[in-house]
């Protein structure tokens, strides 16, 4: 049972093989045209797909040592995601599963995040709760099942990935500047500035507020000092993010207790962090759970991922048609 796997949704361009349940291969190419324009230009984005794509998938068969004929399925991400970098890689599987007369998986990018954890051998026990961070979701994961999965709880307006990423910008750091203010937090006081933590209802998340707020801190303290922000970045890094943080395991603990689930993960872009990982590993410690975060190759989008999922689904015989297309705003 041979997979190739696509990741179009964004920025990063990845094709990966997985050859009964291991993956063989994962490689990953980086855009880094969006640099100059401090974000993603989706326009861009799609034109970078375009170029990558073939190399990419070339180079995973070759470190997989697989022959496309050998191929059993070809998978890829229908979405969530940017439309142009979904039509990509959607368009490039069907046309190679059609090629190869084999069966088409899609895969949901979020629930491609949780399965990352079934790629090495310390897999967390049914049922297990998820925290899944990244640029576009917040979300606290309930999963039954490889293919069973619940949200419940969530952002109700941005997410985390999008807080690190703003208040990068209001720091004049390069983009990507969420591993940035990792970086300079590490220097940083976690409490040498007081950020307020909006409370939402249940388990759900805001991090609109936060946004504001630290926007609101900076203008007035710049207004004082121009040089604030040169001379104190790394606690402001430390400070935004440890309040972030905070945030985002007040809600899982809760969610924890409520539900009684003591394996507990993490997943996303955002779960590369290092204030975050080190965070959940003393909760975790503190609570008696067992807490399972993947490698970091597997945090950010790739392509591992998605073959992980399309091998499951594929153990169910849950395949897609040719008259699929992408869904940007994909439901869960």
């Amino acid at each position: 049972m041979v997979i190739l796997a696509i990741e179009s949704s964004c920025d990063e361009t990845s094709a990966s093989v997985c050859a009964h349940g291991k993956i063989e291969s994962n490689i990953v190419a980086t855009q880094l045209v969006h640099q100059q324009y401090g974000g993603v230009v989706p326009e861009l984005a799609s034109r970078a797909h375009q170029q990558h794509i073939v190399p990419v998938v070339e180079q995973a068969l070759k470190q997989a040592n697989v022959q496309k004929k050998e191929l059993k399925a070809v998978a890829f991400t229908r979405g969530p995601g940017l439309l142009g970098a979904l039509l990509v890689g959607a368009s490039f599987a069907k046309a190679l599963a059609l090629a190869l007369d084999v069966p088409l998986i899609e895969v949901h990018h979020m629930q491609a995040h949780v399965l990352a954890h079934f790629i090495g051998e310390n897999k967390p026990d049914f049922p297990f709760l998820c925290l899944t961070v990244s640029g576009g979701h917040t979300q606290i994961v309930r999963v039954n099942d490889h293919l069973e999965m619940e949200i419940i709880g969530q952002t109700q307006d941005d997410a985390v990935g999008e807080a690190f990423d703003k208040t990068a910008k209001l720091l004049n750091l390069p983009y990507p500047g969420g591993p940035l203010i990792d970086r300079y937090a590490k220097e940083g006081n976690p409490l040498a500035y007081k950020f307020p933590m909006t409370e939402m209802p249940g388990l759900d998340y805001s991090f609109s507020g936060i946004k504001t707020a630290i926007l609101y801190f900076l203008r007035d303290q710049t207004k004082v000092n121009p040089a604030f922000i040169e001379e104190n970045l790394p606690d402001i890094c430390a400070s935004v993010q440890h309040t972030l943080v905070q945030m985002l395991l007040t809600k899982l603990r809760r969610a924890a207790r409520e539900t009684g689930i003591r394996e507990i993960a993490l997943a996303g872009g955002v779960s590369a962090n290092s204030g975050l990982r080190k965070a959940l590993t003393e909760l975790g410690e503190k609570e008696g759970w067992n807490v399972y975060i993947p490698a970091f190759e597997y945090c950010t989008d790739n392509a591992a991922m998605i073959a992980m999922a399309a091998h499951y689904k594929y153990l169910r015989g849950e395949f897609t048609s040719q008259e699929v297309s992408p869904l940007p705003r994909m439901e869960f």
